[in-house]
């Protein structure tokens, strides 16, 4: 799980030191899958779902899943979010975070850091015996005090041996998820914050995730193994972006 966790947390900060306004979203995967291929991974969506890509990256109202493409341009301004998740040796990890693409507009910049501090949130409750319906409460709770709110279909999972394993762990209060989080226990913990209603339609493509209103958002993403009183980050790397 540390193997596949660094090589998505590198590919991930690749990704991002390399995204630049004028490129395509395309040409950003490239540079995943060129990276995962240099450390013997294979994209874990590709493999999973023959996910048409070999990761998600997502524009500004694209909340989640949105697929590279070479007319998708990366423009100044934009709110842009890389999703990396990979398989190695029969392990899988995920991780994601979210820049903004100069000029820096306030407005995103808090987007950004609320959300950033809602992920360092949960990982401070990743502890034996905590209900992912309390992590879920905080992590809502915190970002209606900021002023923004959480998508309900979109949150974290238990990963491992698959790329979606249980348990579901929400970005909301759930009281019918009664999964408690153990010693031992990969998941990923990735709160998604936007600027709207928090609703999100599938795209003609089958597969982007879009804000029904037009709302951006931002989401922050690291595999954690739960050990006692200090989570392990297995997705953290030095100079990354999570």
């Amino acid at each position: 799980m540390w193997q596949v966790g660094q090589v998505c947390g590198l590919t991930l900060k690749r990704m991002l030191d390399s995204a630049e306004a004028g490129m395509s979203t395309r040409d950003l995967d490239d540079i995943g899958r060129d990276c995962l291929r240099e450390m013997g991974a294979q994209s874990a969506p590709l493999q999973a779902y023959s996910f048409p890509a070999y990761t998600c990256i997502s524009l500004n109202d694209e909340a989640a899943h949105g697929v590279p493409r070479k007319d998708r341009i990366i423009r100044a301004g934009d709110l842009l979010n890389v999703d990396v998740s990979a398989v190695l040796d029969g392990y899988w990890g995920d991780t994601g975070a979210t820049i903004i693409l100069p000029p820096l507009q306030k407005r995103l910049l808090k987007l950004c850091d609320a959300t950033r501090r809602a992920l360092d949130l949960a990982i401070q409750m990743a502890r034996p015996g905590t209900r992912a319906s309390g992590i879920g409460r905080a992590v809502e709770k915190y970002a209606r005090r900021q002023g923004f709110r959480t998508f309900r279909e979109l949150g974290g999972h238990g990963v491992g041996r698959h790329i979606h394993e249980e348990p579901t762990i929400p970005n909301h209060y759930h009281k019918r998820n009664k999964a408690v989080l153990r010693d031992g226990m990969a998941l990923t913990l990735e709160p998604f914050l936007c600027t709207g209603r928090g609703r999100i339609n599938t795209a003609d493509d089958g597969w982007t995730l879009l804000s029904v209103d037009g709302g951006v958002s931002a989401q922050y993403e690291h595999t954690v193994i739960i050990n006692g009183d200090e989570p392990i980050l297995v997705t953290k790397v030095a100079g990354g972006y999570v």
